[in-house]
Formats: C-alpha cells, sequence, structure tokens
C-alpha cells in the first residue's frame, strides 16, 4: 500500500474545545505514526504558531509535517527546515492595509517571527487570545517586512456585511494573484492563489512521493475544503459547516469533542 500522510486542521476538528488532543485520538495518532506514516498539521496559522501548537501538545510523531499560512508555507519538523514558501508580492502589502483601513477592517500582516499591525485594538486583543506570536504595531509595516509575506489576515467582529464589502472590493483589486476566504466567521485570510490547504497537500504528497490515494484530510471550516477536495480521503467534521460537510467524502459521527476523528486515523493504517 505504500506510506500514507494524514492532514489535519486545528481548531474544530484535531483540538477540542479546551485546544487538546484527547488521549484516545493521541493513541490513534502514536499508531498510525508508528506504522510508518506521516503526520501533518494543515492550518491557517503561521508556521511559527504551528510549531507552538505541535510542542506545546508534547508531539514527537516522526515523520511530521507543518503547512502554514493556508499553505504558503511547508515545514520539516524533523529537519527543522522549510520545504516550500512563498508570498504576496511586497507591492500589494500597504494597498490591501489602505484599503483595510479605507473600509475600516482591521488587518495585518507577518514577518518571520512576529505579527506586523499598524493597529492595536479589540480585534488584536481577541486574535492574540489563542496566537501568541509577539506583535509590532507601527505605521511603516514594510519597514519590517523583508520578504513577501505568507499572508495576510482581515478581522472584524461585529460587522460581517462590512467583511464582505470589504473581501468584494479587494477581489477586484488583487484579481486571480490572491485568494480571499474566511477560515472562521470573523477571519479572512488573504494569501497567494498558488497556495491553499489543497495545493499544501498535493504539493507534499508529490515531495514525499506518496500517491494522492493515500492521503486523508480531516477540517470543519471553509479554509479547509481545497484540502478536503484534493485528498483521497476528505473527512469534514460533523461540527464543520454544511459547505465542508458537502465538499467531503465521509462526515464523522462524534464531533472534535469526542474523538470523532480516532477512528478514522486507525482505520487508515490498513
Amino acid at each position: 500500500m505504500g506510506e500514507k500522510i494524514f492532514f489535519f486542521d486545528l481548531d474544530g476538528t484535531l483540538l477540542n474545545k479546551e485546544k487538546k488532543i484527547t488521549d484516545k485520538t493521541m493513541d490513534a495518532l502514536r499508531k498510525f505514526t508508528d506504522a510508518g506514516n506521516h503526520f501533518c498539521i494543515n492550518t491557517g496559522r503561521a508556521i511559527d504558531s504551528a510549531k507552538s501548537v505541535y510542542n506545546g501538545l508534547g508531539l514527537d510523531f516522526k515523520g511530521s509535517f507543518l503547512c502554514g499560512s493556508n499553505g504558503t508555507e511547508i515545514y520539516s519538523v524533523d529537519e527543522e527546515r522549510y520545504i516550500y514558501k512563498t508570498g504576496v508580492e511586497l507591492s500589494l502589502v500597504p494597498r490591501i492595509l489602505d484599503f483595510a483601513d479605507e473600509y475600516g477592517v482591521h488587518c495585518h500582516t507577518y514577518n518571520e517571527d512576529h505579527i506586523v499591525s499598524r493597529h492595536n485594538g479589540e480585534c488584536m486583543d481577541y486574535y492574540r487570545r489563542v496566537i501568541k506570536t509577539p506583535l509590532i504595531v507601527t505605521d511603516d509595516v514594510m519597514a519590517h517586512l523583508t520578504n513577501p509575506p505568507s499572508k495576510l489576515i482581515a478581522i472584524e467582529l461585529h460587522d460581517h456585511e462590512k467583511q464582505e464589502r470589504f473581501r468584494k472590493a479587494l477581489s477586484e483589486m488583487v484579481g486571480d494573484k490572491l485568494t480571499l476566504l474566511y477560515s472562521n466567521p470573523y477571519y479572512m485570510e488573504i494569501f497567494p492563489s498558488e497556495a491553499g490547504k489543497g495545493s499544501a497537500v498535493k504539493r507534499l504528497a508529490d515531495i514525499l512521493g506518496i500517491d494522492i490515494s493515500n492521503t486523508y484530510a480531516a477540517g470543519d471550516e471553509q479554509n479547509d475544503i481545497s484540502m478536503i477536495e484534493a485528498a483521497g480521503c476528505g473527512i469534514a467534521m460533523i461540527n464543520g459547516t454544511d459547505l465542508v460537510k458537502k465538499s467531503a467524502d465521509v462526515i464523522t459521527r462524534e464531533d472534535n469533542n469526542h474523538d470523532g476523528l480516532a477512528q478514522f486515523i486507525l482505520d487508515a493504517i490498513e
């Protein structure tokens, strides 16, 4: 059958509401990777945040990978290096930030180890409850970017229609260069169209020489759909959105708080 790889979203999928992996799911993951298969976190979070989660959960699976910022970064945990990286054109960053200011929507970006933002405040406080990456607040964001950033994120906590107006206007401005999609009702991810979680599934499987039929992906939100559709077996969490469920091959019987993925992980070993 050959090696297999299982891609997981974090929040609402691999993690329960306490942001932990339960013992039953952890045991299934251990058996899956001990059998010579690969584990991959495929998340909208940047790699530094994904690494923090991986280490914080005490994970040490041989053959682990992290796909961050919606597929713009792929990192080998074993080799401690990036094996793929792309980003938003530097020239587009100030234009997007200006546009966000014009629409009154919070928007920030990232360098290698910091969140970089023109603004602090309620949206940033909400974001950093979970994302512990250090923050730089500055009028001159570009002074802190030496490479194209993996993504930008626009946050609107109270008025989704305003967020939608911003998304539609920005889409007209950037055309097909960038993908704009929601990772939850408040967060809109902005990243290169060549990336995406689905592209990361295909790209990493190709790098590892794994047939796409031996790939599995599980998620619960809109930004998981591309990886669920790309994988040989796409799994939607029962607690996921209706769109995710429609795109999946199978739906879990239990949610993320009740080991919904454990049996699927064990079945993938066969």
